[in-house]
């Protein structure tokens, strides 16, 4: 499973940052980033920024997209 956030839709409220920090990141700009390996992943915008999820945080990742107030995480099987 991979997952993207696409920026132009980010509210900047930080809800996936507290469901998954190991797959999210809120960074200087107040919008959120995606991360791999505890490293957020700074091309913005799409398919360009893909990050791999782990088995243990998928559920947490899926549940990050679902609550979501901007629908901007797009979950990749």
């Amino acid at each position: 499973m991979r997952v993207w956030i696409d920026q132009d839709l980010c509210t900047g409220d930080g809800l996936c940052e507290d469901h998954c920090p190991d797959s999210f990141r809120l960074l200087e700009d107040g919008i959120a980033y995606v991360a791999e390996e505890g490293r957020p992943l700074h091309d913005p915008g799409g398919a360009g920024s893909l990050a791999w999820v782990p088995e243990r945080d998928r559920a947490a990742v899926t549940r990050a997209a679902e609550v979501c107030p901007g629908e901007c995480i797009f979950i990749e099987p």
